[in-house]
């Protein structure tokens, strides 16, 4: 989606533009694009479609606009690129990505430009700049006062533009381009004295001096004939500057070019009217220190008596890694790339297994072909097969937008807006991109560049057929290595000498490693590292743990046995959790999991940790987070098979007594289970939680790793693990109630039914039926749900049981049977009461008080509900006060005790809001808009609907 309005005011869209329909919407719409992102008015649109007094009908008329213009953005999927149109009381404000606005982008380049220290960076960008413009700024607009002066400030925009890149290409010493560009815009506004000058000088410049000569006297006949005054400043100083001769500091001869980057150049005398007229201001680079965006420095041309010293132009960008060291072989894949990567705006493919060696070869290629890409050359990772997970599109494109000069304050926050700016600013370059381990094909196109001259090359186990059929990417499958190139590979690491005298033993080593490269190099490491040891003897080492790794993949016989090599040097401490590791379920893993793996101390493994990422067995993708590449995992969990149930146990229950912890301080005295299983290891240490907001940040981040580990207890037959680990991310669960649970929890029931528990199962069945009700399956719910309360009475527990006839009576509303819904509630509270439990209390209150309301009985619903508020919920009750200060709110209202209600609805949405419980500030506010016309009420209920809306 773009929004033009450099030209015809449009928005474009994939299929075409949308059908704006008369001039005053494409007003409303260019008034709203012209302050995106910033209410405007009733009164500043009425002045925008009117251009004399107004209708008396004008708000209905710009409502009917707005209306018909929203539905057209929203049928134009425009919350996908993060546009909104939007009421805010007395005025509507157009949410929209500043790159999707071509006046904000031609805004964008042409600073810039006003930013690059090359002048033929500088062109490029102002030549993108101007090409966003595709006619009078606004047309087909009806342009009332502020629209017109709005298209005049653009139009001397675009005029400012063309004059500096006319002064740019004369710092080039391209005159007659130069000369070429002005003629078309003097035609256009021939009175216009900084035009006519510029293109007197260029002229002149140029070797013509009649014709700039013929310039002058032209536009001085003009001026006096309809204006009546005499030329400016501008062009007497550029007549006078012809007239001397004086070439001017703007003229760059091919030889001080070259000397640029050799020395500095002394310029020419230069005299007050050169300087004014044919000087190119210089951006000075910012000094250290200085905030982004800022203004940059202008630096005058020096005078005759002080040389000047240019710098030189900036090197292109560079993000690739070295290249790799020891790179035998693949000429016929090199060969294949570069076939590939001839054309138009290719996209070349390297594909092939885990190990093979694709990196080492889009990298060789890279470095090998660095004159193709005189712009320069991106690198990205995109862990497509790592257990740290993806990095965000928005990450990789941040990246890529500051390595291309984009301000830090200027990168889009979005990942559309960011992807547009991208292939926005690679459009008119001659760059490599190169995508690593990418996992698919979606994710290689929003990382796309924009210019034809742009190469894109992408690796990736899988074969990305999609992108191939949607991009034509040009696959080039990558195998392993013949032993001749294997064996080279070998030599490029210990030196010729050494394979030569062992040639025997060396093609048996490149043929027991299979030909895989990680393989080779991680023996070849191992050997340049010991001169005494031979490559036959080596050989009989690998020749001896074939069998032993007959469970590894062809392919990855090699990487195993030199993994033994390695791990054989390291001291038992660090083989000890090496091994452990390999019985790691998830796929991270940070001190405390390490610890509670091997049986020992967070410190004791972290330091164990740092040897191994010395080793290159591990690898730290963040502070105090580690992974194993899936290949060295499954050699280190056959180090020692037989420990295998003893590190799952302990890394269950290390999870177990975190998650406690971390669901003890989410949720304070709402704990779902409390009895640790039978033959629990009580971990080393457990991590501590501070606040709320750091047990739901582990809790979230652990997710994936909590569910493997409860599938890996599942099929150890520990299921009294299994459904624990699920059920305590109940908080996460409540606080992202629609986020695919299912699954999960019906692992958990599953489990439990496998125990026969119990208390177990009735726990999870309440947990998972309010899930189903949340994701609108309550018929599902409620078969569920029926069999809670008898089990959690069977085992004992009429605190499970009060909660689940909570659960039971919420469904039981929501199928119309408001009845039985309500006697299961009172049962509830019935319980909760005898149990002493006022949190639970508290909620089967909250909702018997709603469940009173809805049954039009608003005296009973306000007496349960200031029940539960007299029971005095915590801090940490916030959000369940705010819920029953609005039921008292209602219930007043139906009471007619207007007054009143306002002020308990209004009362619970700033408690709510407060807190940062938008749902209920939401349905507070509701209430309150739906009540009373007081503006203030809608305002708010809006910005909470967004923070809502927009919630991670």
């Amino acid at each position: 989606m773009e929004f033009r309005l450099l030209g015809t005011v449009a928005v474009e869209t994939y299929t075409g533009p949308l059908p704006l329909g008369p001039a005053k919407r494409r007003s409303l719409l260019a008034a709203l694009l012209l302050s995106a992102n910033t209410p405007v008015s009733v009164g500043r649109l009425t002045d925008s479609l009117w251009d004399d007094t107004p209708p008396s009908q004008a708000r209905g008329v710009i409502q009917g606009h707005v209306s018909r213009l929203r539905a057209l953005l929203v049928g134009a999927d425009a919350e996908a690129y993060g546009v909104e149109l939007a009421t805010l009381g007395d005025a509507y404000v157009l949410r929209a990505p500043e790159t999707l606005v071509d006046a904000q982008r031609f805004e964008e380049l042409l600073m810039l430009a006003r930013e690059q220290r090359s002048p033929g960076d500088t062109v490029l960008m102002l030549k993108e700049a101007l090409s966003l413009w595709q006619g009078p700024a606004l047309s087909g607009a009806f342009a009332g006062p502020p629209l017109r002066a709005a298209a005049h400030s653009l139009e001397e925009s675009r005029l400012a533009t063309v004059e500096l890149l006319a002064r740019t290409y004369g710092t080039l010493g391209e005159h007659h381009r130069a000369a070429a560009l002005l003629s078309a815009e003097t035609a256009a506004h021939p009175l216009r004295e900084s035009l006519a000058a510029e293109l007197m000088l260029a002229l002149y410049r140029a070797g013509r001096q009649s014709e700039a000569l013929d310039r002058f006297h032209r536009t001085r006949r003009l001026l006096a004939d309809e204006l009546g005054i005499d030329p400016g400043p501008k062009l007497a100083d550029a007549y006078a500057l012809i007239l001397r001769g004086d070439p001017g500091p703007a003229v760059a001869a091919p030889a001080a070019r070259a000397r640029v980057s050799s020395g500095p150049a002394v310029p020419s005398t230069a005299s007050p009217a050169s300087t004014e007229v044919g000087a190119v201001p210089v951006a000075e680079p910012p000094v250290a220190g200085d905030t982004a965006g800022a203004p940059p420095v202008v630096r005058r041309p020096p005078s005759s008596a002080q040389p000047a010293v240019h710098p030189a132009d900036p090197l292109p960008v560079d993000l690739l890694p070295r290249a790799p060291r020891g790179f035998q072989g693949r000429t016929a894949e090199l060969a294949a790339l570069t076939r590939a990567a001839a054309g138009e705006s290719p996209v070349c493919l390297v594909t092939g297994p885990a190990g093979v060696g694709k990196t080492a070869l889009a990298l060789q290629w890279a470095h090998r072909n660095e004159a193709l890409f005189p712009d320069g050359r991106l690198f990205a990772d995109l862990r497509g097969f790592s257990e740290a997970g993806e990095p965000a599109q928005i990450d990789v494109l941040r990246e890529f937008l500051l390595a291309l000069g984009v301000p830090p304050r200027r990168v889009p926050e979005s990942a559309p807006a960011a992807a547009a700016l991208f292939r926005s600013l690679t459009g008119r370059r001659r760059l490599l991109v190169v995508l690593d381990n990418a996992r698919d094909s979606a994710t290689v196109r929003a990382l796309l560049p924009g210019g034809t001259d742009c190469v894109t090359l992408v690796t990736s186990r899988h074969r990305l057929e999609g992108l191939i059929a949607s991009d034509a990417a040009r696959p080039v499958p990558l195998d392993t290595l013949e032993v001749d190139d294997g064996t080279a590979l070998l030599a490029g690491v210990l030196g010729e000498e050494r394979v030569l005298a062992e040639p025997v033993a060396a093609r048996r080593l490149a043929e027991l490693c299979g030909g895989l490269p990680l393989a080779l190099r991680v023996t070849a490491a191992r050997l340049a590292g010991r001169p005494q040891w031979t490559l036959a003897a080596l050989a009989d080492e690998l020749a001896d743990e074939r069998g032993r790794l007959a469970f590894l993949d062809v392919d990855d016989t090699g990487v195993a046995a030199a993994l033994r090599l390695t791990v054989q040097h390291l001291p038992p401490d660090a083989v000890h959790q090496f091994a452990r590791l390999g019985h790691h379920p998830g796929g991270h893993v940070d001190p405390y999991a390490a610890a509670a793996l091997a049986g020992t101390d967070p410190v004791a493994a972290a330091a164990a940790l740092e040897r191994l990422a010395a080793a290159h067995l591990v690898s730290e993708t963040a502070p105090g987070r580690w992974v194993l590449h899936d290949l060295v995992r499954l050699y280190a969990r056959g180090l020692d098979p037989a420990a295998a149930r003893e590190a799952l146990v302990g890394v269950l229950d290390h999870g177990i007594a975190t998650a406690l912890a971390a669901a003890d301080t989410a949720e304070p005295g709402g704990e779902p289970c409390f009895v640790l299983p039978d033959g629990f290891r009580r971990p080393a240490a457990v991590r501590d939680f501070a606040d709320r907001a750091e047990a739901m940040r582990w809790l979230s981040a652990e997710r994936e790793n909590l569910a493997l580990a409860a599938q890996a207890a599942r099929d150890a037959g520990l299921e009294d693990r299994a459904w624990r680990i699920i059920l305590l991310q109940w908080p996460q669960v409540v606080w992202r109630v629609r986020d695919n649970w299912t699954p999960l929890l019906e692992l958990a029931l599953d489990s439990a039914r496998a125990g026969k528990d119990a208390y177990a199962e009735s726990r999870v069945l309440t947990l998972l039926g309010w899930v189903l009700t949340e994701e609108g399956r309550a018929a599902e719910a409620a078969a569920l749900l029926e069999h809670s309360p008898r089990l959690a009475r069977e085992a004992g527990d009429p605190l499970g049981e009060a909660t689940a006839l909570i659960n039971l009576a919420v469904v039981r509303a929501e199928l119309g049977e408001l009845p039985a819904a309500t006697e299961n509630c009172a049962r509830a509270v019935e319980l909760a009461r005898r149990e002493e439990d006022r949190h639970t209390e508290m909620l089967a209150l909250q909702h018997l008080a709603r469940m009173r309301l809805t049954a039009r009985r608003p005296e009973e619903a306000l007496a349960h509900a200031r029940t539960a508020l007299d029971l005095g919920p915590e801090h940490e009750e916030a959000a369940r006060r705010s819920l029953l200060l609005a039921i008292c709110g209602e219930a007043h209202l139906a009471l007619g005790q207007e007054d009143d209600g306002v002020r308990l609805l209004d009362r619970a949405a700033r408690e709510a809001e407060d807190a940062g419980y938008d749902e209920g500030a939401v349905r507070a506010l509701e209430v309150l808009v739906r009540t009373t016309a007081e503006p203030s009420y809608r305002v708010r209920h809006e910005r909470s609907a967004l923070r809502l809306a927009t919630a991670p």
